[in-house]
């Protein structure tokens, strides 16, 4: 497939979406609201973008500074409409973690949470769900030799399979499950398939790793051009098929691939309709975002003054418009990609375009 040549068709589906896009950043809705609730994790994986420790020297944030957050956001819309999703590290590194979900649950937020699994016991799911966790991810990279070649734990394949068991038992209980696509696990899509569909697991999720944190370096993990567009062919069956609903994680634009990979057409929501608050304050975007574009701190700003009268970086992406963007015949679509993708000095550090021209 020629990654760069757009049908008819799909030019005017992406103009459609584009004006959609262009009224959502007008009006920037907060929908999603990350709590990096601990900077600690159980694990060591080899592509962790934020190079977390078992012993982490920033401590934890205290669950009475966020709830502060969440009353004022409250004041201001409809709880019910905003989805805080708890993340880390690791969440469950917490032994507060019930007590956390409690409180915001009582506020009228639903929540979720992202996790390895690691230390998921099955007491301490049922405690969650009566804490009132709605939904779940849960990360897991291949077989048992590929998941502990990224996670470097032995033991963590074994108990992230009955983690996503676990979630699949629970009637109406949202979850998916993620899986990093890199150049050990390219070619074993089908088996990991296979064994998710074994545990119940109903949406699969399948991204690439981005040069940041521990993975900017490490060549095993970048996927060629030729690897992509087999991810992309891959994921495209699999939705036809439809035993799983899987797709492509909302990484950047595809261009002859949007619409066939995603249940949406690429937009980066990050400062748009997706805010967090990191564990250190700072109020940013997507928790992905590993790069300072920071916009505030709830420990010196108001949180919805914040949210609604900076992130100019993410709602006006003009200046993105240099380097190989500059005269990019999809910016228009693009936006100059995620913002995950961007360096501290606003660089673009991968275009799933270039790399699969």
């Amino acid at each position: 497939m020629k990654v760069d040549r757009l049908s008819l068709r799909r030019r005017i589906a992406l103009e459609l979406w584009r004006r959609l896009e262009n009224q959502t950043v007008k009006e920037h809705p907060l929908r999603q609201l990350f709590w990096e609730c601990t900077l600690r994790c159980n694990l060591n994986c080899r592509h962790c973008g934020s190079d977390c420790k078992h012993i982490s020297t920033n401590p934890d944030m205290p669950l009475n500074d966020f709830l502060g957050v969440l009353d004022n956001v409250a004041a201001h819309t409809d709880p019910h409409k905003v989805f805080v999703i708890i993340t880390g590290g690791e969440p469950l590194m917490r032994q507060d973690l019930e007590q956390c979900g409690k409180a915001i649950y009582e506020r009228g937020f639903p929540w979720g949470m992202v996790t390895n699994g690691l230390a998921m016991t099955p007491s301490r799911f049922v405690r969650l769900l009566e804490a009132g966790m709605h939904s779940a991810t849960v990360s897991l990279d291949g077989l048992e030799t590929e998941h502990t070649f990224m996670r470097g734990n032995p033991h963590s394949f074994k108990r992230a399979s009955e983690a996503i068991a676990m979630m699949a038992s629970v009637k109406d209980f949202l979850f998916d499950v993620v899986t990093c696509v890199n150049r050990r696990n390219i070619d074993k899509l089908d088996s990991i398939k296979e064994h998710l569909l074994s545990l119940g697991c109903k949406r699969w999720r399948l991204f690439t790793v981005f040069p940041a944190g521990r993975a900017a370096t490490d060549s095993e993990l970048q996927l060629s051009g030729e690897q992509m567009h087999q991810l992309m062919q891959y994921i495209a069956k699999t939705r036809k098929e439809g035993r799983i609903h899987a797709q492509y994680g909302c990484e950047g634009f595809l261009g002859a691939y949007e619409g066939e990979v995603r249940d949406r057409f690429f937009g980066c929501n990050a400062g748009v309709t997706v805010g967090s608050v990191l564990s250190d304050g700072s109020i940013s975007a997507c928790a992905s975002i590993r790069a300072d574009y920071h916009q505030g701190n709830i420990y010196q700003d108001d949180f919805w003054e914040v949210w609604n009268n900076r992130f100019e970086k993410y709602r006006n992406r003009e200046w993105m418009k240099t380097g190989e963007c500059k005269d990019c015949q999809f910016f228009r679509y693009c936006k100059g990609n995620g913002m995950h993708l961007r360096d501290e000095h606003g660089k673009l550090m991968f275009c799933h375009i270039e790399r699969m021209k």
